[in-house]
């Protein structure tokens, strides 16, 4: 099972120690970019349909936060990508 496999399961399962760095290989292989903003905002910018998630970067623990796993989940679902 690949990196990304197991990090798009543990994303659908909606873990409470769900990490950035799992979401940065979820988006890296749908082949958002990501853009640093001011502070921990970070946006994934997807260049062939310019579709945008903003969230903030986890700090300092790299654990997620519920409301940002289903930003995720949602907007992957709306582009058809899960």
């Amino acid at each position: 099972m690949s990196k990304f496999t197991k990090a798009l399961a543990r994303l659908q399962s909606k873990p409470k120690d769900f990490t950035w760095s799992e979401l940065q290989t979820i988006m890296k292989h749908f082949g958002y970019e990501e853009k640093k903003g001011g502070g921990s905002r970070r946006k994934f910018i997807h260049p062939g349909t310019n579709a945008v998630v903003s969230l903030h970067e986890p700090h300092p623990k790299p654990q997620m936060k519920s409301y940002a796993i289903d930003i995720i989940i949602e907007h992957l679902n709306e582009g058809g990508l899960i």
